[in-house]
Formats: C-alpha cells, sequence, structure tokens
C-alpha cells in the first residue's frame, strides 16, 4: 500500500494544476474545455507524484517543486492525447472515458496535444527559480519529451511493428519513450534545491529503472488485463503487432525483469529515501493492476 502522504501529493498537484490552466469558459472555450477534460479525467499523477516525493525526500517543502510537477504532467497527458489519435495508436478509451479526439474532433485533440506541450514550458519557464536552474530545467524537460526522449521513442516503436528488436533495443526504446519522462521527475527536485551531482545521478538512475519497470509491468497488463480495470484498450499491443517484453522473452523472464529493475532502483535510492517513499512508489510499479 502507498504511503497516505501520496494522495497529499495528488491533491497538491490537482490544486496546482487548477491555478494553471484556464476554466472552460474562458475563450477561446473550445480548446479548454478539451484541455481540462483530459488533464482531469483521473490518471495516477506518477510523474508529480515522483516529484514531490523527491523533494520531501531530500528535506525540502514540496511546494517548492510544484510548478515543475504541474509542468510534467502537461507533458504526460499531451503524450496521452497524441497517442490516442487515429494517425498513432488509435484508441478510443483513455483514463476510463472517451478519449480526447472521440470527444472534441481530431483537430482539436491536435491542438490540446499542442497546447499542453506549450502550457508546460510557459508554466517552467515563468517559475521562480534562479534563472541558470530555471534554463537547466526548461532544457532537460525539452530533452526528455524530444526526439532523444519520449518523442524518439514513439517514433521508434511506430517503426518497428513487425520487425525483430533485441532485448538492448528494446531497452533503449523504452529509455527513451517511457523512462526518459520519469527519470526527469526524479531528476528534477535535486537540481531545483542544488543537491550536487552524485545525488542527481542516483535519482536519475532510479528514475531509469522504475520507468523501465513500469513499461514492463504496462506490457504484461496489456494481455492480462481488461480494459474495464485498465481505463484504457486491452490487448492493442498484439493487435498492433507491437514488439513487447513478453512478446520477446516471454511474461515471467518479463516479471524477472522488472523485479531485477525494481531492487536496482531501491539500492540506488536507498541512501536518499529519507521517507521511504521512493522504495514504496517503486514496489507499487512493480504490483499495480492498472
Amino acid at each position: 500500500m502507498l504511503p497516505e502522504r501520496f494522495s497529499d501529493f495528488a491533491r497538491m498537484v490537482n490544486a496546482e494544476l487548477e491555478l494553471r490552466v484556464p476554466q472552460e469558459s474562458i475563450p477561446p472555450d473550445p480548446i479548454h474545455r478539451a484541455i481540462r477534460y483530459s488533464l482531469f479525467a483521473g490518471g495516477k499523477r506518477l510523474r508529480p507524484i515522483l516529484c514531490l516525493a523527491s523533494c520531501e525526500s531530500l528535506n525540502a517543502n514540496p511546494e517548492i517543486v510544484l510548478s515543475i510537477a504541474a509542468a510534467i504532467e502537461m507533458i504526460h497527458t499531451y503524450s496521452l492525447v497524441h497517442d490516442d489519435l487515429p494517425c498513432m495508436d488509435n484508441d478510443d478509451i483513455r483514463r476510463g472515458q472517451p478519449t480526447n479526439h472521440k470527444v472534441f474532433g481530431e483537430a482539436i485533440a491536435v491542438l490540446t496535444g499542442d497546447a499542453l506541450l506549450t502550457m508546460a514550458m510557459e508554466v517552467l519557464s515563468a517559475s521562480s527559480y534562479q534563472p541558470a536552474i530555471r534554463s537547466r530545467l526548461v532544457n532537460m524537460l525539452a530533452k526528455a519529451a524530444g526526439t532523444y526522449g519520449m518523442i524518439g521513442g514513439q517514433v521508434i516503436d511506430m517503426t518497428s511493428s513487425n520487425t525483430i528488436l533485441t532485448q538492448q533495443q528494446l531497452e533503449n526504446l523504452h529509455s527513451m519513450k517511457t523512462a526518459a519522462l520519469i527519470r526527469f521527475s526524479c531528476m528534477a527536485s535535486p537540481v531545483a534545491l542544488e543537491s550536487g551531482s552524485e545525488v542527481e545521478e542516483a535519482f536519475g538512475e532510479y528514475g531509469n529503472f522504475i520507468g523501465l519497470a513500469f513499461q514492463i509491468v504496462d506490457d504484461i497488463l496489456d494481455i492480462e488485463g481488461t480494459t474495464e480495470t485498465l481505463g484504457k484498450t486491452a490487448g492493442k499491443d498484439r493487435k498492433n503487432q507491437k514488439v513487447t517484453y513478453p512478446s520477446l522473452i516471454g511474461i515471467e523472464k518479463s516479471r524477472e525483469l522488472a523485479k531485477d529493475f525494481i531492487d536496482r532502483a531501491c539500492n540506488i535510492i536507498s541512501p536518499h529515501d529519507r521517507h521511504h517513499y521512493l522504495r514504496a512508489l517503486a514496489r507499487h510499479i512493480l504490483e499495480r493492476e492498472k
């Protein structure tokens, strides 16, 4: 079970997003309705919670990094809106409700993702950190979301259907597509707090390992879970003939690999995990059902 503090973190993130995102009635209202539809549809808030938990683990007030956490969730939600488009994964369900393009149309869905990406950079670039820190955070987030991170991983994923990848190639793909934004979510607090390169590196490695484990569990849940439980369409990886860990090494070896990544993450972060939040979150990633 996750610490109760994580519920506090989720509420803090949602309150910050409420402050940052225009109300539905503010013109141009069609885009603001669509943004709020996807942003407040629920979701685990895993990435912003990681940011706040990392901050508190370093004995600092998590409110210090709320603007970063909000920007992270905006980037993540934008990626989901675009992933669901007919030209990408063509999905009808996300977070237990119809996907953005099914409700607002493809054009508004594209613009919703564009707006959330732009809004994230606006929030982070206007944050109150010292200029050098602010610049570094914006640069890091842009790289995590760009062609050497999330977008690049998505391109490789889309172009590798019906091809044979090695396990290392698959790991490299998901280090970009899934783990890059999670890695930034963990590193952002030590960067903002100027904790030093050694601490930044530890949090970054932790983020990479839990990001890879998250993807493996996602691959397994796509096979074993249901659409109702997952809040998104189950079985679409096989349907789209995507290369996944289970398709490459089997489900049991995939479970073992995920556990190995989580164990390594916990060992790396242990000296800095003051409240045991980060290890609890890592174990939760391994045991989650959605």
